[in-house]
């Protein structure tokens, strides 16, 4: 039998449908009106909602005689209760879609509420890979940050708060019904923000380029997400309100949703993911520290990838050392070079985060298989 060619291979390849441009935000209501929706749950956070981002859907959706009832009691890295509080919220409205407008936490929020409105149970419960029976409603996302890419995949990160860990929920059912992509919305993120968000949307490019589930079509993805995010990054929060480069980071975010949704991620997500069950800050910045060294531990494992991506950033360099100086430059230059001892991490805390870390669906597509000890070892390069 000849052997398939790697371009021939079957693959899968799941997005929603999306429209992306200026003023794609107020399309939220046409679409409610073409689910026959008549009254929408709005997930949002009390940021986006003092950037008037929030009232401006709500405002379009009335418009089209659509009622909403709102849930806005979502913090940075959604926990368990608060996704729980959001259903009851849902059910008690009698609502029969969910608006999702925000960054990556109300968009992976409103997952988990749309999960439990039509699963029941506990959030928790449905942790792990297809482990949702049940579709959620109808789920429309607005998003208002250039990196999560939450509007766009199956993945659901949620806190669970008793064990002090974070969950990933993955799933074709929690993959959102509509994307509405509007770049303006993100002139309102300030340079922290810019850097994280667009430091994470880089993140999952690179580790669904090396991933062991990468496809031709994720490649294609990946790499144009690289191209855009190290050209406009720097940009972006230099000149926070220079259009074009929103746009280009808003693009590279999509293309690297479209990527990491279908090829997964890697050891840089599972280790940020055991960071933010204890350690209360931004998942783009836990990223942003933890890449450069898991690419050092990686790059024997998939170097020519590795050197894929550095072309894609416009050099030349091609060695283990020179790839992960040209992140460590750009995190510099983006102001998001960080210590995890700066962030208060303590040494003694690396070896429950590596046993925490081994055990995350994104450690499964990682290109190296590590061990506990391997993973120690990287978050104290880290610290």
């Amino acid at each position: 039998m000849t052997k398939t060619s790697d371009q021939g291979e079957l693959r899968k390849f799941v997005a929603p449908e999306f429209v992306f441009g200026s003023g794609a935000r107020f399309l939220a209501g046409r679409y409610l009106m073409n689910f026959g929706v008549r009254k929408a749950l709005i997930v949002t956070d009390p940021g986006v909602t003092a950037a008037g981002w929030t009232k401006q859907v709500i405002d379009r959706i009335t418009s089209e005689g659509i009622s909403c009832a709102l849930f806005s009691g979502v913090t940075s890295n959604p926990r368990d209760h608060e996704v729980m509080e959001g259903a009851r919220v849902y059910k008690n409205e009698g609502c029969s879609a969910i608006v999702a407008v925000g960054g990556g936490s109300p968009m992976d929020c409103a997952k988990g509420i749309g999960i439990v409105s039509s699963n029941g149970n506990n959030i928790i419960s449905f942790e792990g890979v297809d482990k949702v029976p049940l579709p959620g409603p109808p789920l429309i996302c607005v998003p208002t940050t250039a990196g999560t890419s939450a509007d766009v995949s199956q993945f659901a990160i949620i806190a669970d708060t008793v064990r002090k860990i974070k969950i990933a929920i993955v799933s074709k059912s929690v993959i959102p019904d509509a994307a509405l992509i509007d770049p303006e919305t993100t002139v309102s993120m300030n340079e922290e923000l810019t850097a994280c968000t667009g430091l994470d949307a880089l993140t999952h490019a690179v580790e669904a380029y090396v991933s062991n589930a990468h496809s031709p079509i994720t490649d294609l993805h990946a790499l144009e997400a690289i191209r855009l995010v190290s050209a406009n990054l720097v940009q972006a929060i230099r000149n926070p309100d220079d259009r074009e480069a929103r746009t280009r980071m808003m693009m590279g975010s999509l293309h690297a949703g479209l990527a990491f949704s279908n090829a997964s991620l890697g050891a840089v997500h599972a280790m940020a993911h055991s960071l933010g069950g204890i350690m209360d800050f931004p998942h783009g910045e836990a990223n942003a520290i933890l890449l450069p060294y898991v690419i050092e531990y990686n790059f024997s494992a998939a170097a020519e990838r590795y050197q894929r991506i550095n072309e894609a950033m416009g050099l030349a360099d091609q060695q283990s050392s020179d790839v992960v100086a040209a992140f460590v430059r750009l995190q510099k230059e983006a102001g998001a070079f960080k210590r995890l001892g700066a962030m208060g991490l303590h040494k003694d805390d690396i070896p429950g985060l590596a046993r925490t870390a081994m055990s995350d669906a994104c450690m499964v597509t990682n290109p190296r298989r590590p061990t506990v000890k391997d993973i120690e070892k990287i978050y104290e390069k880290a610290f």
